[in-house]
């Protein structure tokens, strides 16, 4: 077994990790840093459930290798607003209930704060396109969509 130090930027903080090359960011996050926010769900980037912000981007972290990530700045929804705080993306799916089991909201909570930093004032069209990577099988997605409006109408700096 081969493993490589590094170091990753994960919620503003400089953490050292020892991986094997082979391991993916979500595993390197919920084995090593104990962030479980991000889920597996499908293994393979289609469900979202692993989202995180790399760079203020959404990426799908069980597509992305560890090592890929040093030097980025990780971002997971347990970095998103200071502990016992809600984000106010958190605050308007909460409001909306655009939550029910909670499995997918993590990933949809970080996809709607990366397109709110690039688009404060979205479209409805722009909303379902930015969260279409995040499958959600409870919800139905009309309640999702409009915690991102109210977010996006309160003038939410993301």
């Amino acid at each position: 077994m081969n493993l490589l130090e590094m170091q990753l930027e994960v919620n503003g903080r400089q953490r050292s990790v020892q991986v094997e090359a082979n391991r993916t960011l979500l595993e390197v996050l919920r084995d090593d840093l104990g962030l479980i926010g991000a889920k597996e769900g499908c293994g393979s980037g289609d469900c979202g459930a692993c989202t995180v912000l790399v760079d203020d981007e959404a990426m799908c972290s069980c597509m992305l290798l560890a090592v890929e990530a040093e030097g980025r700045q990780i971002t997971t929804i347990e970095g998103i607003a200071p502990a016992g705080e809600l984000h106010p993306v958190q605050s308007a799916f909460v409001e909306c209930g655009a939550l029910q089991c909670g499995f997918c909201t993590p990933g949809m909570v970080l996809s709607t704060v990366a397109l709110l930093r690039r688009s404060p004032q979205p479209t409805e069209d722009e909303i379902r396109d930015a969260l279409a990577g995040n499958l959600c099988r409870c919800t139905g997605y009309d309640k999702i969509v409009r915690a991102v409006q109210v977010a996006a109408e309160e003038a939410v700096h993301v």
